[in-house]
């Protein structure tokens, strides 16, 4: 029998500029919350002649720069985004008019607006005119793109993703408490870069009190960051006065989550620290419920969270059903152990056949380091 090989499919043009939208749009990573991240190539014929990406919240639009650049040459030319374009006044006007008054004629968008309220409002308002519509290019990497704005807008809660540094066995730290550095430089750099690109960056108390951690983001090179609100799961409010993130509270916006069981003095000497303290319901545990502050953190228009706890935050997280990604690094470590913390702590399931599922995404070299990253099913 003749050796048949897999038919090969090249990229067509749609997916080519498609593919350039999305690296436009990737520029606007960790600036853009609570939008989402947007990139718009104009061409005309096999020329482009613009293209624009969604800088920051309050901003044009990417399909409003694009259209800026093109000017006249707009006319008749295909216009390339990775999400449908906006149909309703928001802080800016709807950018289906100014591609209209562009006199655009044809419009490929990678995927439709995922808000139920206005999801596909813009596509319909454009093919009405005239304008010819191609939606679905590279939707799943459109997708991925903005997953963090998806959830949001269809649950108005946060994208949880839920970080940990461990050893090849497992281990978060030594029997003594230890656990600086297990992860390498380059994955700490790693991790700056995404704290760069949340909203908010969440820890237990029990961190504070074993790390004094500052959780702010410090990049190489000089560069000032925009920096994340700091999060501290508190029930009791044990946090010390001294410490790093209690310190620092004047300069860098930071909530502490607590209970009514949390002393009123203790309150107080944190306000007058420049700390909110937030009271949230208690779970049957007497803790914070981590479900109802996700719901309050998406008030507050929070569309992304890394929680960067240790052993017991991350168990409650997992059991809580609030976790939407994993991303573990394991350093080429061992530890060992019995007693030794783990990355996730608890009771723990009692059988196998009872252990949560993961969906492995991507497994890569950070450093010496190796990174997987993982979703958690029903949540995404």
């Amino acid at each position: 029998m003749a050796y048949s090989p897999l038919p090969f499919s090249p990229m067509t043009v749609d997916e080519k500029f498609m593919r350039l939208a999305l690296r436009l749009a990737m520029k606007g990573m960790g600036k853009t919350s609570p939008n989402p991240m947007v990139g718009a190539v104009v061409v005309k014929g096999k020329t482009i002649v613009g293209r624009g990406y969604h800088h920051r919240a309050g901003e044009p639009h990417a399909e409003i720069l694009a259209l800026r650049q093109a000017g006249e040459r707009a006319r008749g030319a295909t216009l390339y985004l990775n999400l449908e374009p906006c149909d309703h006044c928001g802080k800016t006007p709807p950018c289906t008019r100014a591609i209209l008054q562009a006199k655009i004629k044809r419009l490929v968008a990678g995927m439709k607006d995922p808000n139920p309220l206005v999801s596909g409002r813009g596509i319909e308002r454009l093919r009405r005119a005239g304008v010819q519509v191609r939606v679905g290019v590279l939707e799943e990497e459109s997708r991925e793109l903005n997953r963090t704005f998806c959830k949001f807008i269809t649950t108005r809660e946060p994208f949880v993703t839920l970080k940990a540094a461990a050893t090849l066995d497992g281990k978060v730290a030594t029997r003594s408490g230890d656990s600086r550095w297990i992860s390498s430089e380059a994955s700490r750099n790693y991790v700056h870069g995404l704290r760069q690109a949340m909203d908010a960056v969440m820890v237990g108390i029990g961190t504070v009190l074993k790390d004094d951690p500052l959780l702010t983001v410090r990049l190489a090179g000089g560069k000032r960051p925009g920096q994340p609100l700091r999060v501290v799961v508190d029930s009791r409010l044990r946090i010390p006065l001294n410490s790093q993130v209690v310190r620092t509270a004047l300069h860098f916006p930071t909530l502490v989550a607590a209970t009514r069981e949390a002393s009123p003095s203790k309150m107080k000497k944190l306000a007058r620290a420049k700390l909110e303290i937030l009271i949230i319901e208690s779970d049957a545990q007497g803790r914070v419920s981590l479900r109802a502050l996700m719901r309050e953190l998406g008030r507050r228009g929070v569309v992304s969270v890394l929680l960067e706890g240790g052993s017991t935050l991350n168990a409650s997280a997992l059991r809580e059903g609030i976790v939407d990604r994993l991303l573990l690094f394991f350093a080429p470590k061992i530890i060992g152990g019995q007693r030794t913390p783990g990355v996730i702590g608890g009771e723990g399931v009692s059988r196998v056949k009872d252990a949560e599922l993961v969906k492995i995404l991507r497994v890569r070299r950070i450093g010496p380091d190796l990174l997987i990253e993982a979703a958690v099913p029903g949540r995404e």
